[in-house]
């Protein structure tokens, strides 16, 4: 078995209210971290202060625990601060407002103790902590499932994450030019250093994190607008963003346009609607069968009449935020740091220990 120097690092913003949810889980970890660094990014709620205060209010639970403070740092840069401040040569990343499972970090961090090749990164997973119908419409929409997962083909989010600090290195971290969409640059940058591997990143379904989905449909807007955004302003996935454009700007007008209008068939054009929505929706309505736990039969329906409009609002603010971040990327064009792919090549060139 090998030991191995584990950091967990997180990035905070006025999380006062919650911040106590993840410091109690990480101190009831059943392999406790050998170090935590948190970086806030400004707070004006006192979380910072509330966090230096955890150690007085419970003695000897996260002893290891470090607050650094860089007010105006966004996602990206808190979490390269505070990498650049941890001591551990493996570093596990996680977010406020989720709960770690109890065996998280035993879970993450284990492929790293057994003998052979070890890993350069480590994949853990999430899962909705869903309440009440709109909740539950929600997870099921836009959250994955383990078996809708590929584990060779899987980029994990940084709820739940682990990999070398040489790696991070190597990589350049976190790209700090992006607001948003910044763990898949970071991900795939790493994938790019794998040797001999379908993937950098080893699966451990077992590192579970739980958070709760958005709450309203405002909430929800504005969380995919900022997603797409980040999506336009890394250019990544057009190919993605152009089928949306064309379903809601070609195929939805032409399929509406003939059940209203058409001069013949009408009814194909409703057909053809219908059958839309049931292929589009399938499988978040497969996923609320399975999250449905709690709620009754017509809870159960109110819940996957939601599911439709969900995907309706999250697709309209992808195709909003989209153009804007493509917007942003044209007039900082000549920035170096946007030519990530270029660095992924140079990457794949390169080896880490």
């Amino acid at each position: 078995m090998r030991a191995v120097h584990v950091t967990v690092i997180a990035t905070v913003y006025n999380e006062r209210a919650t911040i106590d949810r993840l410091l109690d889980s990480l101190a009831a970890q059943t392999r406790p971290p050998d170090e935590v660094v948190i970086c806030d990014g400004g707070s004006s709620d006192g979380t910072a202060a509330w966090m230096r205060a955890y150690a007085e209010r419970h003695p000897g639970r996260l002893p290891n625990l470090r607050v650094i403070e860089a007010p105006g740092a966004n996602i990206a840069r808190g979490r390269n601060l505070a990498i650049e401040a941890a001591t551990g040569s493996i570093i596990a990343v996680t977010d406020a407002g989720v709960r770690l499972a109890s065996n998280w970090l035993e879970q993450l961090v284990l492929p790293w103790s057994r003998p052979g090749d070890p890993p350069i990164g480590v994949a853990g997973f999430f899962t909705p902590d869903a309440q009440g119908v709109f909740e539950t419409a929600m997870a099921a929409t836009v959250l994955p499932l383990l078996d809708d997962i590929d584990p060779n083909t899987f980029l994990p989010s940084s709820r739940s994450v682990a990999f070398t600090r040489s790696a991070w290195a190597a990589a350049g971290g976190y790209p700090e030019w992006l607001d948003y969409s910044e763990d898949l640059v970071y991900d795939l940058k790493l994938n790019a250093l794998r040797t001999r591997r379908a993937s950098a990143f080893d699966w451990s379904p077992g590192a579970l994190v739980s958070f709760k989905p958005r709450t309203s449909l405002s909430a929800f807007w504005t969380q995919y607008y900022r997603y797409a955004r980040g999506d336009g302003k890394a250019d990544l996935w057009r190919k993605r963003h152009a089928i949306r454009y064309a379903t809601y700007g070609v195929a939805l007008p032409a399929l509406l346009g003939h059940a209203l209008w058409g001069v013949f068939a009408r009814w194909l054009g409703w057909l053809g609607l219908i059958a839309g929505i049931v292929l589009y929706c399938r499988r978040p309505f497969a996923r609320l069968m399975r999250l449905r736990s709690g709620l009754s039969t017509p809870e159960t329906l109110r819940a996957a009449a939601l599911i439709p409009i969900i995907r309706v609002v999250g697709d309209v603010a992808k195709m909003c935020g989209y153009p804007v971040g493509v917007l942003w990327r044209l007039r900082n064009r000549r920035r170096a740091e946007l030519d990530w792919r270029a660095d992924i090549a140079r990457l794949r060139r390169r080896q880490v220990p």
